[in-house]
């Protein structure tokens, strides 16, 4: 009877967060401004006429929502909000719950240098193709608004910066939440635009404003310091629907191979 009942919380369907409802929508958005700027880029490419950027330029509307849609976003992430991750507002002093502990424990701390170091070459591979002439403008702003769509796809589904190398428990612990946008934008170092560099440049002083709140409080990200960042303080619950995944996946799965066993038979 005991199990039945845990089999049953297990299957029940639990209602998305605010939060992880905007996760969702961003998601959307950030996925209609890639395919956008993809048929944009293929467009120009036929086109032959001018740079990519010159010719993005004669369709501004592209570059004002694009710019002013990221930049909105980098702007809140400045301030506490109660629509925001945990995992971005744990640097506030106003989320900061003592839990009484004095030990602080971030466990990921040093893998994240293996993650900037990765990232850093990974990108410096990019960013010589394009001074190779290799890669143009057009391909970098892409890969940025590529970066855009898998940054929520991190959140939503999997992360393989969590798996393979930080090994947090969810976002909410996560030591580099904050480099989002930062990592996001790392090509448009090799876009000699003013609209590149003012995002590149926003999403910098967004990771330095991390990391100095991180080295000035770093009682604040330690889940055994802050008891904002425990489990029955989350806001989020995106475990939970992360779990309702998993659990249809494999579901589908199970269901799949019943299938191709009766056809078999």
């Amino acid at each position: 009877m005991e199990q039945t009942s845990k089999n049953r919380d297990v299957h029940k369907k639990r209602k998305l967060s605010a939060i992880s409802t905007l996760h969702y929508i961003r998601l959307v958005y950030r996925s209609i401004l890639f395919v956008l700027l993809l048929i944009s880029y293929i467009s120009f490419r036929l086109e032959k006429s001018g740079t990519v950027t010159s010719q993005l330029e004669k369709r501004p509307i592209i570059i004002v929502v694009t710019w002013s849609v990221f930049v909105i976003e980098m702007i809140l992430r400045f301030f506490p909000s109660n629509y925001e991750s945990p995992g971005s507002q744990k640097q506030f002093s106003k989320n900061y719950i003592k839990s009484g502990e004095t030990n602080i424990v971030i466990p990921d701390n040093n893998a994240t240098f293996l993650v900037a170091l990765i990232w850093i070459v990974l990108n410096a591979f990019f960013g010589a193709l394009r001074m190779r002439n290799i890669l143009d403008d057009g391909i970098l702003i892409l890969l940025c608004s590529f970066y855009s769509v898998c940054d929520m796809i991190c959140i939503l589904f999997f992360c393989p910066f969590q798996t393979w190398f930080l090994k947090n428990k969810c976002c909410g612990t996560c030591r580099i939440y904050n480099w989002d946008y930062a990592m996001m934008f790392t090509p448009l170092f090799f876009v000699a635009e003013s609209y590149a560099w003012s995002l590149l440049v926003l999403s910098i002083a967004l990771l330095i404003r991390w990391e100095l709140t991180f080295y000035l409080h770093p009682e604040r990200f330690s889940e055994n310091t802050n008891e904002y960042l425990r489990c029955r303080n989350c806001k989020e619950k995106l475990c939970a629907h992360k779990t309702q995944l998993k659990t249809m996946w494999k579901e589908a799965e199970a269901y799949t191979e019943n299938r191709i066993r009766r056809l078999r038979k």
